[in-house]
């Protein structure tokens, strides 16, 4: 909290906070020539290389290969920028096309303006289409990721500080924001004349991601297979929606107004129901999804679906990877498969794209005596 060395008449009047969140003086590091390095564009890179860490620890802890999710955040980081932009230029055509406007600033990401709106689906894309030739499950990826998008949202919303955007209504809070005019004297979007201190929104979103992360993340422990499915996502979406709601309402910003709401809380609405619908339908269909964490021909010897021991009937999500310790042969011989050179897995997410599964297991049933319609394919 730092005091505010000036106070305009009009901040004393309306008895304005004396004391604010003092905002940053500079938002980027000259370098040399034309080439500066954006703080904006720092809190976004924080955010993803934070969001990548976490999601291969997820990731190697539910069984799947490490340097998957780094693979797909290039393609997730590309798309998302550019749906993300293309979001908000479109939203927000009036900031660059008509008269007196200069179109190219369109492509000054660094200045700000990307809509998660358009960031999220398009990141998926980029996921979904590398998921796709690797034979990886979505279910398993969305599971894995949904936690860490929300922490790289609440990293990456401090960029919207160092630029001065983006704040709520004038407000005498203990916490308000204060927001300085442009240095040519000029009132930045959304100011009042004669107020200072404003809703710090930005904090309020970074905040809100925050505990949306946390939150997730411990519902993904405590309900791993009821919350599978992209069901796990979908809460993400829906949480995230609900905090943006109430927080766009608090900003003053120039936006499209469409019946007494702002453009993006209407977004919240329509794509809040959309992932409610989403939840509940993937809810009734939990078995249907692939549970593939392995790309093709990846996987850790030869796989064997069917009973587990004599005596015992198939179950449906063990698996056996018989691995060949001693370089005599690929499994056991009619033996237990839990016994010296099989390896265990209780659940089938060891498993590959089930082209790659069946082979294995047309090999592993040969060796086993296993009978050919004892096997399973995995989800």
């Amino acid at each position: 909290m730092t005091p505010l060395s000036t106070a305009s008449g009009g901040t004393a009047e309306y008895g304005r906070a004396l004391a604010a969140i003092p905002s940053p003086q500079v938002n980027s590091i000259h370098l040399f020539g034309p080439f500066e390095i954006h703080f904006y564009a720092l809190c976004i890179l924080a955010g993803v290389i934070t969001a990548v860490f976490w999601s291969e620890r997820r990731w190697a802890a539910m069984g799947g290969e490490k340097g998957t999710i780094l693979d797909m955040a290039v393609w997730a980081v590309i798309l998302g920028l550019i749906g993300g932009r293309l979001y908000h230029v479109i939203s927000d055509a009036q900031l660059y096309f008509g008269p007196g406007r200069d179109p190219v600033q369109a492509l000054y990401v660094w200045n700000g303006g990307l809509g998660i709106w358009g960031a999220i689906p398009m990141g998926a894309l980029g996921v979904w289409l590398v998921a796709r030739r690797r034979g990886l499950s979505m279910s398993k990826l969305s599971f894995a990721i949904a936690p860490t998008i929300p922490l790289a949202q609440a990293l990456g919303r401090w960029g919207n500080y160092f630029n001065q955007e983006l704040f709520g209504a004038p407000t005498d809070l203990p916490w308000a924001l204060r927001i300085d005019p442009y240095p040519d004297g000029g009132l930045r979007p959304g100011m009042t004349p004669g107020e200072f201190t404003y809703h710090p929104t930005f904090l309020y979103e970074s905040l809100w991601c925050l505990g949306l992360a946390v939150l997730l993340a411990y519902l993904g422990r405590r309900f791993e297979h009821r919350l599978g499915g992209g069901r796990l996502f979908a809460l993400y979406i829906m949480g995230y929606c609900v905090g943006r709601f109430w927080i766009e309402y608090l900003r003053v910003d120039p936006a499209n107004d469409f019946f007494g709401l702002r453009l993006n809380n209407w977004t919240s609405i329509v794509v809040f129901l959309g992932a409610l619908a989403y939840f509940l339908w993937a809810g009734r269909r939990l078995d249907s999804f692939s549970t593939a964490v392995v790309p093709h021909g990846h996987d850790a010897g030869t796989q064997v679906f069917g009973a587990t021991a004599a005596g015992e009937t198939a179950d449906d999500g063990t698996v056996y990877s018989a691995v060949d310790t001693e370089g005599t042969g690929s499994g056991t011989d009619g033996g237990d498969p839990a016994e010296a050179g099989t390896e265990y897995h209780p659940t089938p997410e060891r498993s590959s794209s089930q082209g790659s599964t069946e082979q294995g297991a047309d090999e592993g049933a040969a060796d086993a005596g296993t009978e050919d319609d004892s096997r399973s394919k995995p989800e």
